[in-house]
């Protein structure tokens, strides 16, 4: 089994960063793609950015410019920098695990708890 555990949450206003972490536990990311997540009040989580083994990365166009995802397969750990902040953003985001990366929400094996970004404006 892999446990994830997310943080770095806060509250910023908007324009402003943060790092959000995923660090690994039990078993070795490097065999696996790391996907984030975010899940606003009422809403569907949506997948928001994504590493593949290899290192190849992808984003949902809403972040686009303003979200790096980045993976340290030595720390076993996952990091997303959140720049230029918006109020739209505001969500709890989750990080993920699955063999093969995917874009889309469905399919991700293991998940963490999640921490909160309020972004006000």
């Amino acid at each position: 089994q892999v446990q994830l555990v997310e943080s770095g949450g806060g509250s910023v206003q908007a324009g402003g960063s943060l790092r959000l972490s995923c660090a690994a536990s039990g078993r070795s990311i490097s065999s696996y793609a790391v996907g984030w997540f975010r899940q606003a009040p009422g809403k569907a989580r949506s997948w928001v950015s994504a590493v593949s083994t290899g290192g190849d990365t992808y984003y949902a166009d809403s972040v686009k410019g303003r979200f790096t995802i980045s993976r340290d397969n030595a720390k076993n750990t996952v990091l997303l920098q959140l720049n230029s902040l918006k109020p739209e953003d505001t969500a709890v985001y989750y990080c993920a695990l699955r063999k093969i990366v995917s874009t889309t929400t469905p399919g991700w094996e293991y998940w963490g708890q999640g921490t909160q970004v309020t972004v006000s404006s």
